[in-house]
């Protein structure tokens, strides 16, 4: 049985999580809150990178003795192996939590029977609280990777009422609102990779970059993707010492997936002719659209040609979440 006062530790587990999105890989970004036995919140904690302490772990740390009998509120399935680090099951045990509540199972077969053991030990366990929020949220991508074998693919774009990305004259600064371009650079600091095609940098020469709100570079960077057959000059931005830069000489997506297999998260920023290309091979998996209440008309859109002859034939999508930024909306999109 849950209450109110479980999900919001849910929910402020999911803060944690989320706050080191980015950071984890190869390990999911997962939080946790250590609840005492009066229902006070006695230790947070989030995972931290590789090698280093799981959220669970974290929390116990902050709480001390406080962990005693009290519940332990985890966004994933307590971990049942011995990786870099011993399994956090026997962390909670040991430090004599009465109660567990997790939002989702660990799909990883390595991982996964944390629930079991801590019920074998007599901690009561509670799963699948807040489930949708936490897929939906911090461990979207990473459960993509479980599934899949692949990174989760975003195609992030922005967009006037009427569908375009640029005025007739080229001009495409700025389409959306400050708020909206600040959302973009948080997103930006808690990915893998961002990718764009080599038409992107002739024409807007981007350092794809992610910046805090004083223009200094955040702490984490994706490493930059260019994709395409034309030489990039030396000077280009994108080239520069701010962060990684690949440069894969195809048009084919699942070329450039297979260049990334080894990533989780990957934001797709291109033009409208790779994310055409992505779509049309099936290879994006989230779309997220900044619309402006502007009206621009003219030829240049947000994506060409998707393989789409026919109404009977449109690619389906379904709303993921609605949300406003500043005088813009934010569409957050997956597969009908």
């Amino acid at each position: 049985m849950t209450t109110p006062t479980t999900d919001a530790m849910m929910r402020l587990a999911v803060e944690q999580a989320n706050g080191v999105k980015g950071t984890t890989y190869p390990n999911p970004p997962v939080g946790a809150v250590i609840v005492d036995r009066d229902g006070q919140v006695a230790g947070v904690g989030a995972t931290q990178p590789p090698s280093g302490p799981h959220a669970e772990v974290m929390a116990l740390r902050r709480a001390g003795q406080r962990a005693l009998g009290g519940t332990a509120v985890v966004t994933l399935e307590p971990c049942n192996h011995h990786g870099r680090t011993p399994p956090c099951v026997d962390a909670l045990v040991a430090a004599g939590v009465s109660r567990v509540v997790y939002a989702v199972s660990d799909p990883n077969e390595v991982a996964a029977g944390g629930a079991a053991r801590l019920a074998d030990a007599g901690i009561e366990v509670v799963p699948g609280v807040l489930t949708d929020e936490v897929t939906r949220g911090p461990l979207r991508e990473w459960l993509h990777k479980q599934r899949t074998g692949l990174p989760h693919v975003t195609w992030k774009f922005a967009t006037s009422v009427d569908g375009r990305s640029a005025a007739a004259d080229g001009s495409s600064q700025w389409i959306t609102s400050p708020a909206a371009r600040a959302d973009v650079h948080r997103r930006r600091a808690v990915i893998d990779a961002i990718v764009v095609g080599t038409g992107t940098v002739f024409a807007d020469d981007p350092a794809l970059t992610a910046r805090l709100a004083d223009g200094s570079l955040a702490e984490h960077q994706p490493l930059r993707v260019v994709v395409g057959y034309r030489e990039v000059s030396s000077e280009a931005k994108v080239l520069n010492d701010d962060s990684r830069t690949m440069v894969i000489r195809t048009h084919d997506p699942h070329e450039v997936i297979k260049f990334l297999a080894d990533r989780t998260d990957v934001l797709l920023e291109g033009g409208p002719t790779l994310a055409g290309a992505f779509l049309r091979a099936g290879a994006v998996d989230r779309i997220i659209a900044y619309v402006a209440p502007i009206l621009l008309g003219g030829p240049i859109t947000a994506v060409d040609d998707v393989g789409v002859l026919s109404i009977a034939h449109a690619q389906r999508w379904r709303f993921d979440g609605v949300e406003p930024i500043g005088p813009d909306v934010l569409l957050s999109l997956v597969p009908g």
